[in-house]
């Protein structure tokens, strides 16, 4: 009898140190549900079974646990409640305009939008909201063999070659209009906002990065500039992981200023000598965009809508904000695929958009020249690798060597392809139990084929 009650309280204390060291990559778990859903269900207008299971259940890591998880949906007022057996709880409320933000004590200050009234697009209408057949039956090829492949739930591809749209296609409960969530292509859409704010004279790329934490007392960070946070070569360590354990996940799930997270890393090279991925360069540059503008989301939001969806006729763009009013520009953008490729076009055309220059002048070049050893440039991925990098896990080998692209986990991307006029956009939610979890072999057959059917 001893012997059996030793046997189970040795149990109950391996468990509950079991749970213990799991507690962040739980708790970031249900954060992680809840913000989910509530952009699914209260952006994009989808329902909370069909996010969970296309969304989250696939995803490495979660699929042990997705048994597990509880949700409650909530529309009035709009909010999401996820647990995990009771242990652990995290609640996303939907704010509008302002988007989707997991809580983290009491919620934050209400904010008064206010936007300046729309002008006339410069960038001209696409086709009508019908969507746009494919009358190549090359093209039509290309498109259905993206849908049908397997580990893949394409949810939208678009085809622009020289202006129009030429083909198109969506997946069952998507269409023109369904805002799609860019994770990691986010961080495009954040480098072109920072660089109206240099061409407007707001910011510069050389020279210490105004972060006020890194200003005092002779921080080694403060040499830190804002070229090397668009070109992720900080020097901050802050190693990217989506294990759930990894500071990039507490960042996005655990922390009201994420930014001031961001910040407080140190330094683990000097900046500028070495290149790693880091949503928290990106972060940082939200809030660096944030106070350039006036501070505030309603700031952030006029200044987007001015100066970049509004010339571009990007419509029902989304961006998610935290509870400090900072956007999540490395992951929570969501906007229709039709819009990803209107702006896939401003960097087509140069940074020009009806004979007015949005982007700074040779922007589109800068922000597409690869940092010495690596295919990523400022903000944008290219297929010019550095020397004994590996183009498979920069790029997209098949596509012609021109090409460069905004991409985002699990198979986003707005390829642009300058030598044939051409912007391929794909959205979508790309299986990890396939483990391909960027996509880039499906992308690049799907950007191959079209090339070779417009060529033909």
């Amino acid at each position: 009898m001893r012997l059996r009650v030793t046997i189970v309280a040795l149990m109950a204390a391996f468990l509950g140190w079991g749970v213990w060291l799991l507690q962040p990559a739980l708790a970031v778990a249900v954060g992680l549900t809840s913000h989910e859903l509530c952009d699914g269900v209260f952006i994009a207008d989808q329902s909370p079974q069909v996010v969970f299971r296309t969304n989250l259940a696939p995803r490495k890591g979660y699929d042990w646990i997705a048994w597990a998880i509880h949700y409650r949906v909530n529309r009035a007022p709009a909010r999401v409640t996820s647990s995990l057996l009771g242990a652990f709880t995290a609640r996303a409320v939907y704010r509008k305009r302002f988007g989707c933000l997991v809580l983290h004590g009491g919620p934050p200050a209400e904010q008064k939008l206010q936007l300046s009234q729309d002008r006339p697009a410069l960038l001209p209408r696409f086709a009508g909201p019908g969507v746009v057949v494919p009358q190549n039956a090359k093209l039509k090829a290309a498109l259905d063999a993206s849908f049908d492949a397997p580990h893949r739930r394409t949810e939208a591809v678009v085809v622009v070659h020289d202006g129009r749209i030429i083909a198109e296609r969506y997946a069952p409960g998507v269409g023109p209009r369904t805002p799609l969530i860019g994770y990691s292509a986010t961080k495009s859409v954040i480098s072109a906002l920072i660089g109206i704010l240099v061409r407007e004279k707001k910011l510069s790329l050389y020279g210490p990065a105004p972060v006020a934490l890194w200003a005092v007392g002779g921080d080694k960070r403060h040499s830190i500039s804002i070229d090397e946070l668009l070109r992720m070569r900080s020097g901050l360590d802050f190693p990217e992981t989506d294990s759930g354990f990894g500071r990039p996940s507490r960042m996005l799930f655990l922390k009201r200023d994420m930014a001031k997270y961001a910040e407080r890393t140190r330094l683990e090279f000097s900046p500028g000598t070495h290149w790693a991925y880091s949503s928290a360069s990106y972060l940082i540059l939200s809030q660096i965009l944030r106070n350039a503008v006036g501070g505030g989301p309603n700031h952030v939001l006029g200044f987007a809508q001015r100066a970049l969806f509004g010339p571009l006729g990007m419509t029902n763009v989304h961006l998610d904000f935290d509870a400090t009013g900072t956007p999540v520009g490395s992951t929570y953008m969501l906007a229709p695929a039709r819009s990803w490729a209107r702006f896939g076009m401003l960097y087509l055309d140069h940074g020009v958009v009806g004979g007015r220059r949005i982007l700074p002048a040779g922007w589109v070049r800068y922000s597409t020249s690869p940092s010495v050893g690596t295919g990523y440039g400022a903000g944008w991925w290219t297929e010019r690798v550095g020397k004994g990098a590996n183009p498979l896990h920069w790029g997209l080998p098949e596509v012609p060597a021109d090409t460069f692209m905004a991409r985002g986990i699990l198979g986003q991307f707005v390829v642009v392809v300058p030598s044939e006029n051409l912007v391929v956009v794909r959205f979508g939610l790309t299986d990890e139990a396939g483990r391909n979890v960027n996509d880039s072999r499906g992308m690049g057959r799907l950007v191959a084929a079209v090339v070779a059917a417009v060529g033909g």
